[in-house]
């Protein structure tokens, strides 16, 4: 029997009724999204900053602020590396700031991601004294997940205001519909607003009005068309109003829609781009049916499950985190750049992606049967590859090394740790078989043959042999998927041995698939690769750290993804569960992240454990949290109270334990036979 789909997701529209800063709800397409208050707008953004901030943000939007050099700007050629031994030789990173902080704070901050403006509610008491948050009386805040729609309702001293909001699916544009008697006696207009760009989480700077302008460009009755210039970059605003409202300019930044008429409706469209605008914006009605459209196909289309009639009673709170999970990630992680860790909601690590996360972000998409939302942004790499192998070549490797925090031009973003993380590296050669597993034609393997070649070139270099012992070994100098080692000492991680097996082989099938030879010095490397290490029956975080479970039971546990992300052929299934026991019994499950749990439930249903699986992913943690929205919080940090890799990695996890993975041929190995599940699911694509 077919799922029925719009059950299934409309029980889960979120509706939130109290004004909570951690409760915004969100529209967008992508590439663009808008996150709005209580009011269905961004009436209240000062309420909002230190839970989850209101912002509208693009995959283009990007601002530098300049250097106070001659140039305007820093390159990484003015850092100075630091020093690390490596396998005989040394190699030059940029992971300290000592004595050229402004440089090197420089070059992690910009660019950073805009905030490209605030359109808020101007609503007037009687008295004409402006509205504020404790006004607000009945609040019903409902996001529409079939359609796409927000819609609010709420009373001011007795009048009640209804709002609607969506957003374009294929263009940056916004439509917005408010009722109220408070229109037409002219206490509520909108308030548009724009800022000077900023690193910080809000992306926003209100304080420095001066560095930035917005010039009309061409104004009427019923529309202004605006350019809007910070320093060396601009982008382009076009507002259309209905019939009976002005657009006027109440600041150097900013502007305001008033109602000249007796009505109480007001349509507005807004449209953002960093290209001239210069089509017609569509209709307000015409932006809500497109919308419509756009989702019912989504909701229709690709995987879908059903836990309805489960008697375990985590079912409806899991199929909740499911359906929210694949809203947010379509509007936030489904663009044509790799999402940063928080999307097109706020700025986290400046508005900078971490490729590390691209997994978590997107792989689940193939699995969800919708991998063209993945493929959107994989062009990336190949836009970077020349700027990849450089960097393999400035520390004299072959190949391309990737970065891990970067912008859209691809240079790595100097810090302590990422420089010197090498986990991200063989991510494009599982991306690239993942969709082969589903488009296994001759077309999916041009078209991404020169990334996993590339890709495997460095990795090949970038192990060393091991004389003494006969083996090849990664690092030093390396950080793990676990950070908090030391690099000069970190030596054969468990998870980054199994990742470079698997790299290297799928590498050299590829080649085989295309009627290549195969590369014998990969397939040396897999077969002489480290051992992965183990004490007492356990596997370590690396082969030099014999405290992995007393001293370092913090952070990723990542020795678990060597079978679990991964299929694990050098991983012995019976050390990998008694390691994974340790870890649910001994780990700091308060101080792990979001996507953690979703891996070690991967863990657990690889090796035939569906109730460990059920229990690690529904695991009671301040980091597992998923708040009324969908967002899954990260505990109290304040710098990211959201966090969607966890979003994607319970997606990811949900998906292998319905559909399995590569020769599995159990039928929903990652759920107990008890009677206490019941799943119904179509469309969903086995893991590798």
């Amino acid at each position: 029997m077919a799922v029925d789909r719009y059950n299934v997701v409309t029980r889960h529209n979120p509706v939130i009724t109290r004004i909570d800063p951690f409760s915004p709800l969100s529209v967008g397409n992508g590439e663009f999204a808008f996150t709005a208050d209580i009011t269905g707008l961004q009436t209240f953004p000062e309420f909002y900053e230190n839970g989850i901030p209101l912002c509208t943000q693009s995959q283009w939007g990007w601002h530098t602020e300049p250097a106070d050099n001659e140039s305007g700007a820093y390159s990484l050629n003015d850092l100075r590396k630091e020093i690390y031994e490596a396998n005989g030789r040394t190699v030059g990173y940029n992971t300290s700031g000592k004595g050229q902080e402004k440089v090197y704070n420089w070059l992690r901050q910009n660019p950073h991601r805009l905030h490209l403006g605030q359109i808020g509610l101007d609503i007037k008491k009687e008295d004409l004294s402006p509205v504020t948050v404790g006004d607000i009386e009945n609040p019903r805040h409902m996001l529409d997940l079939w359609s796409g729609i927000m819609q609010s309702t709420f009373t001011v001293q007795g009048f009640e205001v209804e709002t609607e909001a969506c957003c374009h699916p294929k263009k940056d544009i916004l439509a917005f519909r408010i009722r109220s008697g408070l229109l037409g006696r002219k206490r509520l207009g909108i308030k548009v607003r724009f800022p000077y760009g900023s690193a910080a989480k809000t992306a926003a700077d209100w304080k420095n009005d001066e560095k930035h302008y917005t010039e009309i460009m061409d104004s009427g009755q019923s529309f202004i068309y605006l350019r809007r210039r910070l320093d060396r970059d601009q982008y382009f605003v076009k507002i259309v109003c209905s019939e009976g409202a002005i657009i006027e300019r109440t600041g150097r930044n900013s502007f305001v829609i008033r109602n000249v008429s007796e009505r109480d409706e007001l349509e507005f469209s807004c449209c953002f781009s960093p290209a001239e605008i210069t089509e017609e914006l569509p209709l307000c009605r015409d932006i809500f049916n497109e919308s419509r459209k756009h989702w019912q196909d989504f909701w229709n289309g690709g995987g879908m499950i059903d836990f309805g009639g489960s008697t375990d009673k985590r079912a409806g709170e899991l199929e909740r985190r499911v359906i929210l999970s694949m809203y947010l990630t379509a509007i936030q992680c489904a663009g044509s750049l790799p999402p940063q860790e928080t999307g097109l909601t706020f700025n986290s690590w400046y508005g900078k992606f971490h490729l590390e996360m691209h997994w978590w972000h997107g792989v689940h998409f193939v699995l969800w049967g919708r991998p063209e939302l993945f493929e959107k942004s994989l062009w990336w790499y190949g836009s970077i590859l020349d700027r990849a192998k450089e960097l393999a070549e400035s520390q004299g490797y072959k190949g391309a090394r990737w970065p891990k925090m970067t912008s859209p031009e691809g240079y790595d973003s100097p810090s302590p740790i990422g420089p010197l993380l090498i986990w991200q590296q063989p991510h494009p050669i599982y991306y690239a078989e993942l969709l082969y597993s589903v488009k296994p034609y001759r077309e999916t393997l041009e078209k991404y043959k020169d990334i996993v070649f590339e890709t495997a070139e460095f990795m090949a270099s970038y192990a060393a042999y091991d004389g003494k012992n006969n083996r090849y070994v990664l690092g030093p100098a390396l950080i793990p998927a676990q950070e908090n080692h030391d690099p000069r000492v970190t030596l054969n991680p468990t998870f980054e041995l199994e990742y470079w097996v698997f790299g290297l082989k799928t590498a050299n099938e590829w080649r085989k698939r295309l009627g290549l030879d195969i590369n014998t010095k990969w397939e040396d490397i897999v077969n002489n690769l480290a051992e992965l290490p183990v004490k007492d029956n356990l596997y370590l975080a690396h082969e030099n750290c014999p405290d992995t479970f007393t001293l370092f039971n913090r952070d990723h546990p990542s020795m678990l993804g060597a079978l679990g992300i991964l299929p694990g052929t050098k991983a012995d299934p019976k050390i990998m569960l008694n390691t994974l026991l340790k870890v649910m019994d001994s780990w700091q499950m308060e101080n792990v992240w979001g996507w953690d749990f979703p891996m070690m439930a991967m863990t657990a249903a690889r090796l035939g454990r569906p109730d460990l699986a059920l229990d690690a992913l529904l695991y009671d943690s301040p980091k597992n949290v998923y708040l009324p929205n969908g967002h899954n919080k990260q505990a109290t940090r304040e710098d990211l109270p959201i966090y969607l890799p966890g979003n994607g990695g319970l997606l990811t996890a949900v998906a292998m334990m319905t559909a399995g993975w590569r020769g599995c041929k159990e039928i929903l190995p990652g759920f107990p036979k008890d009677g206490t599940w019941k799943v119904e699911w179509e469309g969903i694509n086995p893991m590798l």
